[in-house]
């Protein structure tokens, strides 16, 4: 008999570092100080791009202030988070390839000494010829930013699932359209922050506000030429990432060379308009759409043609690339499909992962056109999706379906918002909209090849009935510790206040790959029961050898093992705990998670989207259009969330509100806009537009549970995919309000009004 749950998964509990950070006793990055700790800062190139022909530091070295200055020369070797597309120096070596791109560091005693000794460095430049927007990239070939330097092309993706152009002439409406996504940036309120510390055992530690400590750990060895058992990454809590802090960044390295060569703890942190310049969000894309159908609504081909602005160097460009037209399979789709798919660099800050990497801006596009055949058809929007509701085992490109709520989410938005009673009835300049979306759970590719656990945990049990929990995880705000707690003390009957969670140490845990593609809950949450298991295992073998019962007739219960029938005989977890160590020895165990085999296509770049499982989601939301300001407010959002199982309720509330908030933000507000001379229109949170608590919506977060067969006691991912649809939702709404449809974000009111006197003129 399986001993029975102690009940706190699924209840709606409270975070466990919740009180700690309301009451500010968390310690970021930027608030741990070391003993003689030199502050740094790095200068950056003002140009576009250009060929350094001299550094020369001597004015600033003459400060007795400074310590000490490094260049490009002191860090010669690339870096890059793909294996197969390291093309960044921590300093630029001979070439900047950005406004913003770093070119030396400089270290003093206080952070004033630092920004004055940066004016004290000599540059020479060289100007070259600059991109600056994805028609220059085609064009302009003379720049030479691509690998082969004839070209600006970063990656290039062309695959095609059965016979699309045949497909598209047999059917009987064919609708294209044409959208532009503008790139945003994360803005987290925790900027970038690195510590370093090389003692007098050549030990170097780091502090970082990374989000993937492991492949932080993996690059500064390569880079530095030192051994990764030299070397100890530590993340401290972080203050929002959103996929900002998913790589490797020059003040990282610059802070480790300059501890190494000072022989002092080096400080680096990024002022809000460094922020903007070191960016890595969320990539601008051009898309042009053409979606075939019968006159009954079902699909037959879907053909899209992508160009991505990549900004001056690779990131994760090669994931992003796939991922534009990978996922965008579910959950209504046609049976035949093509993508084409071109990232391009450009002269601008570097564009990277943001939530929902590389496919909210295609959800965008896509959820729009959905809506164009369902208006062309004369049907039903919310109809149409469940008509084309992909409901097989596998997608049109490979990728293996386990659970599946999509048809659960639409009937609950559709419900809960009254759409077949509101929708077209809410009078001029209000209106009602629907898109849905699905995502990873986890991608079954690691950055890197290789065959060792995606994700580890180690339990240590201390006889006073403390568990331990040493996670590889990255908590970045989104509850993974807390949901490991929860986990381990609903396993072994503990109150979450009994379990201590240690995160993301590379001295102290084992390795997990890091915090993005939605893996926290699924892979880390089963890493962390297969590791609790084993110790409930030997707990309830102790107790039943105790109570003279067979290990199938002891159940774990809330504080107590007791037995199957006889509850009266039990005994508490603490001494259930001492006993299993008198009998076992000392307490502990590990636990690990890797992907199954075959999860992708047969074909080149078929495992990149793959994953274990897939969540879904659909929004509907309702918004107000002035037609006088142009100004659209969106007044409530209903979305449904398929998460397999809630197993913190309280956290997939969560995510799900802050999804919906960014998505508002991205479709209403948000543009990281670069000019001509490769400046930033606003590199500051006054400019740069995110929404205020007054700004958020109405947000109605609906679960639903499809229990996934895979996931961590059924649960899936819940941290991006309820983002994804929101965007398109919005638009819908403002179709459905005023009769205009914005194919370019965001749906600004100059935007708006553009639209309104186009739609007047007609």
């Amino acid at each position: 008999m399986k001993p029975r749950s102690s009940g706190l998964v699924g209840e709606r509990l409270r975070r466990n570092d919740l009180i700690r950070k309301v009451r500010g006793e968390v310690r970021y990055t930027d608030d741990l100080k070391l003993p003689r700790m030199l502050h740094a800062r790095l200068l950056r190139c003002p140009h576009p791009h250009a060929k350094i022909l001299r550094i020369d530091p001597a004015r600033a070295l003459a400060s007795p202030e400074v310590a000490a200055v490094i260049t490009g020369k002191d860090l010669p070797r690339r870096f890059g988070i793909i294996p197969w597309t390291p093309d960044e120096y921590p300093l630029a070596l001979e070439t900047a390839r950005f406004v913003g791109d770093a070119v030396a560091a400089v270290a003093a005693l206080s952070e004033r000494a630092a920004d004055l000794a940066l004016r004290q460095i000599e540059v020479d430049y060289e100007l070259l010829p600059s991109v600056k927007d994805l028609d220059e990239a085609e064009s302009k070939t003379e720049a030479g930013l691509g690998a082969s330097g004839r070209d600006n092309v970063s990656k290039r993706v062309d695959l095609a699932f059965g016979d699309v152009e045949a497909a598209l002439a047999a059917s009987d409406l064919v609708v294209e359209g044409s959208y532009t996504f503008e790139g945003t940036a994360h803005a987290p309120i925790e900027p970038h922050c690195a510590l370093a510390q090389y003692d007098g055992d050549g030990l170097l530690t780091l502090w970082s506000t990374t989000q993937v400590p492991h492949y932080l750990h993996r690059e500064l060895s390569r880079v530095l030429a030192v051994s990764p058992a030299r070397i100890r990454v530590i993340q401290p809590p972080i203050g929002g990432a959103f996929g900002g802090k998913s790589e490797p960044f020059a003040l990282e390295f610059a802070a480790a060379k300059l501890a190494m060569v000072t022989g002092r703890p080096v400080k680096l942190l990024y002022t809000r308009e460094e922020e903007f310049y070191a960016h890595r969000g969320r990539h601008p894309m051009a898309m042009r759409y053409r979606v075939g159908a019968r006159s009954d609504g079902s699909l037959t081909a879907v053909d899209a043609e992508t160009r991505i602005d990549g900004g001056a160097y690779s990131s994760f460009g090669l994931v992003t690339t796939y991922y534009s037209g990978q996922l965008l399979t579910l959950p209504s789709f046609a049976p035949n499909y093509r993508f084409s798919s071109t990232r391009y660099f450009t002269n601008k800050p570097p564009c990277g992962p943001k939530r929902g990497h590389g496919s909210v801006q295609p959800r965008f596009a896509f959820e729009c056109m959905l809506d164009r055949v369902a208006e062309k058809l004369s049907l039903d929007p919310i109809e149409l999706r469940r008509k084309n509701a992909v409901d097989a085992s596998s997608t049109v490109n490979g990728f293996r379906v386990t659970s599946n709520g999509y048809l659960e989410c639409l009937a609950r938005v559709e419900e809960a918002s009254g759409w077949k009673e509101r929708r077209g009835k809410l009078g001029r300049g209000r209106g009602l909209g629907v898109a849905s979306s699905a995502y990873i759970s986890g991608t079954n590719y690691p950055i890197y090849p290789n065959e060792m656990p995606q994700s580890a945990v180690q339990l240590k049990v201390d006889r006073s009935g403390v568990v331990t929990v040493f996670n590889g995880a990255s908590e970045i705000g989104q509850g993974t510790d807390t949901l490991m707690a929860t986990l381990v003390a609903d396993e072994l009957g503990l109150d979450l206040g009994a379990v201590r969670v240690v995160s993301a140490d590379s001295d102290l845990c084992p390795v997990d790959l890091g915090a993005y593609s939605s893996r926290g809950t699924f892979m880390n949450g089963n890493a962390c029961l297969a590791a609790a298991r084993q110790i409930r295992d030997k707990l309830v073998a102790a107790v039943a050898a105790k109570l003279e019962v067979a290990p199938r007739d002891v159940f774990v219960s809330r504080g107590y093992l007791c037995a199957v029938g006889d509850e009266r005989r039990a005994i508490s977890v603490t001494d259930a705990i001492a006993l299993a160590e008198a009998r076992f020895g000392t307490l502990g165990a590990t636990g690990w998670y890797k992907s199954p085999e075959g999860l992708g296509g047969d074909y080149r770049g078929g495992t990149i989207g793959a994953s274990p499982a897939y969540s879904f989601t659909a929004h509907v939301a309702e918004v107000v259009v002035d037609e006088q300001t142009g100004v659209v407010r969106v007044e409530k959002v209903w979305c449904a969330h398929d998460c397999g199982r809630a197993l913190c309720p309280t956290l997939v509330d969560g995510q799900i509100e802050g999804s919906v908030y960014m998505g508002v933000a991205e479709a209403l507000l948000e543009e990281h806009v670069i000019d001509g001379r490769g400046l930033h229109r606003g590199p500051n949170l006054l400019d740069y537009r995110i929404p205020t608590s007054l700004d958020v919506p109405d947000i109605v977060s609906i679960l639903v549970e499809s229990h996934d067969p895979e996931g961590p006691l059924g649960a899936k991912e819940a941290g991006e995919g309820p983002l994804h649809s929101s965007i398109p939702a919005v638009a819908n709404a403002i179709y459905d309000a005023v009769g205009v449809r914005l194919d370019r974000l965001p749906f600004s009111p100059g935007r708006v009004l553009a639209a309104l006197r186009e739609q007047g003129g007609r």
